[in-house]
């Protein structure tokens, strides 16, 4: 994609479907021969015109607004036209087509998707982190979400990024400057406080990661699989928690056969929950054997597994019994969470763990519990409001710049300034790779690829 990147595009900007609206939009190099060709005459910069879209033999395709951003005033950095007409799928596909046949003299073609994008980072309207932060505005599934990736977007990340490469640079040229004049008296890296601002740095990372964990948070959301045996209550919580019937509740074991996913927000956080069949390793319903089957799946891909237990069962044998088996299967304690259910049926011993939570689906309470558990082990701890999107690449790329400033901390007592300069390098460089300062054309690609066409 990058080698085509002087071809003029264009696609259909607006999402499939019927519309008041739809939008087909053209970037390119000296677009204004397109412009005449398509609207029969000139256009006045970043002003909407009025006026008929035709096709070859002149019949009438629409009537709609034309825009012209003449470049490098324009999101792409481009010359842009954006034809706007009434958004019906037909209507826009003859607009489209007839952008093509006007411009295959100049080698106009369909854009790929992100392209738009791609070439608004290319010619320096956006870095990639912004230019992803487009992506996740448009994908973001919770408010909470889509104002965080609006401060992406405005540069919030991207700044307190560029903020700790320039400090890294200063610390560069200090050990640089240490190692090409050896022979001075003068000692840098000890006259500046090398250390010290080293020190800082790392602690300004280390704040920057974790407001980047939250972004991912916000953005990713969490994995979250109701998991116990057959009656325990999974359906009717996935109900409380979604406020809707969605599953259906039975007295009936193994009613549930399949799984049944929704997505719930827990201030601003998606939580993507999923009831799965009870399990138990003695069903004769082949139906609901491969439900278990695919129960056990979802646990192993889930981030966080709720294990229920029915409070009116317990003491019961072959009830314990089963679930000693369950709890062996279970993936680390890290990601379960004990749930005992139907609080209001039975009251809850003493001796459950301190961590569990207690809980009746009928009547909601310890539902509030729950939820703050879940933000708790998801590592949840701020507001909204303070939060900018990230992703998981941002998250290991701010890992990566950590170890190597732990390592260069290390190599302070000045025997080693040719590691302590390389590990300082490799911190700047990981760095760069979250605002595209430095960033391989293979991760361009797979990153715009995933943007919708027309963006």
């Amino acid at each position: 994609m990058l080698a085509q990147r002087t071809t003029p595009i264009v696609a259909i900007a607006t999402a499939p479907g019927r519309g008041a609206v739809g939008i087909v939009r053209l970037s390119g190099l000296q677009l204004a021969p397109l412009v005449q060709a398509l609207c029969g005459r000139a256009l006045t910069p970043r002003q909407a015109t009025l006026l008929p879209f035709l096709d070859a033999e002149g019949r009438l395709i629409d009537q709609g607004l034309a825009l012209f951003f003449p470049a490098p005033h324009s999101y792409t950095g481009e010359d842009v036209l954006e034809l706007q007409v009434h958004g019906g799928a037909v209507l826009l596909q003859l607009l489209l087509a007839r952008c093509l046949q006007v411009g295959q003299g100049v080698g106009l073609r369909l854009a790929e998707p992100g392209e738009f994008t791609q070439r608004a980072f290319l010619n320096d309207k956006l870095d990639l982190a912004q230019a992803e932060a487009v992506a996740d505005l448009i994908d973001a599934s919770t408010e909470a979400a889509a104002r965080s990736a609006g401060r992406s977007l405005k540069g919030e990340f991207s700044a307190q990024v560029q903020g700790l490469r320039e400090r890294l640079v200063r610390l560069r040229m200090l050990v640089e400057a240490t190692l090409d004049f050896p022979e001075e008296e003068i000692d840098f890296l000890q006259q500046a406080d090398a250390i010290g601002q080293l020190r800082e740095l790392r602690d300004a990372l280390a704040r920057l990661l974790d407001s980047a964990r939250q972004g991912a948070l916000l953005r990713d959301g969490l994995r979250v699989v109701l998991a116990g045996q057959p009656n325990v209550g999974k359906s009717s919580l996935l109900n409380a928690l979604a406020g809707a019937e969605l599953a259906i509740v039975t007295p009936v074991p193994g009613t549930t056969r399949d799984r049944i996913s929704q997505t719930l927000q827990i201030e601003g956080v998606p939580l993507h929950v999923t009831d799965t069949a009870g399990l138990r390793h003695d069903s004769d319903d082949e139906v609901e054997r491969i439900g278990i089957e695919r129960s056990w799946e979802s646990i192993a891909d889930a981030d966080s597994v709720l294990f229920l237990h029915d409070l009116t069962r317990l003491g019961q044998s072959d009830y314990e019994a089963a679930e000693s088996r369950i709890a062996a299967l279970l993936p680390a304690a890290a990601r379960v969470l004990h749930v005992y259910t139907k609080l209001d049926l039975a009251r809850a011993p003493a001796d459950l763990p301190d961590d569990a939570v207690r809980l009746s689906a009928r009547t909601g309470e310890g539902l509030p519990a729950l939820r703050q558990a879940l933000l708790q082990r998801a590592g949840w701890h701020a507001t909204p409001d303070g939060v900018f999107i990230a992703r998981a690449r941002h998250v290991h790329a701010l890992q990566r710049t950590g170890e190597h400033l732990r390592q260069a901390l290390t190599l302070t007592d000045g025997a080693a300034l040719e590691l302590l300069a390389e590990e300082l390098r490799l911190a700047h460089d990981a760095l760069g790779e979250i605002t595209g300062a430095f960033t391989p054309d293979d991760l361009l690609g797979e990153i715009f690829s995933r943007f919708c066409i027309g963006k």
